[in-house]
C-alpha cells in the first residue's frame, strides 16, 4: 500500500530510527529535536525547525502555533517523549495541519523502547 509522500516519510522515519537507536528513550523532547536536526542535515533532508504559522478564525489572525519540524516543505513533524501517543497528540497535530494548510503529519514518540510512529492525514 502506497501512502501519501511515502518516499519522503521513509527518509524522515529512517533518520528518527537512527536517532532513537543511538539515544534510546529517557531524554526530554528538546534533546531528540536537536539530534534529529543533526541527522536531517547529515542525510540532506530539507527542514525548518520550530516552524511558526498563523491561526485564523473567521478570517482574522487569532494567534500562532509552532510545529517541531516542517520537512520537505510539506510534512509536519511533532516529537514526543511520552509513554504513548495519545488521541490528544493526534488532534493537536490535526489542528496544526489545518492551520498550516498541510496534508500530512508524523508524530514520532521517542519515549518507548522502540520508536512509535503515527501518521496524521487531513
Amino acid at each position: 500500500m502506497k501512502y501519501l509522500y511515502s518516499d519522503l516519510t521513509q527518509k524522515i522515519i529512517g533518520a528518527a530510527i537512527k536517532v532513537h537507536k543511538e539515544l534510546g528513550p529517557g531524554h526530554p523532547e528538546k534533546v531528540y529535536q536537536r539530534a534529529l536536526a543533526e541527522e536531517f542535515k547529515k542525510q540532506n533532508i530539507p527542514f525548518n525547525r520550530e516552524e511558526m504559522f498563523k491561526v485564523y478564525y473567521a478570517g482574522k489572525n487569532v494567534g500562532y502555533e509552532t510545529i517541531d519540524f516542517l520537512a520537505f516543505d510539506k510534512i509536519a513533524i511533532e516529537l514526543k517523549a511520552a509513554r504513548e501517543i495519545l488521541d490528544l497528540h493526534a488532534k493537536q497535530l490535526m489542528g496544526y495541519l489545518k492551520g498550516a494548510n498541510l496534508k500530512l503529519g508524523l508524530i514520532l514518540n521517542f519515549g518507548k523502547g522502540q520508536l512509535e510512529i503515527k501518521r496524521v492525514i487531513v
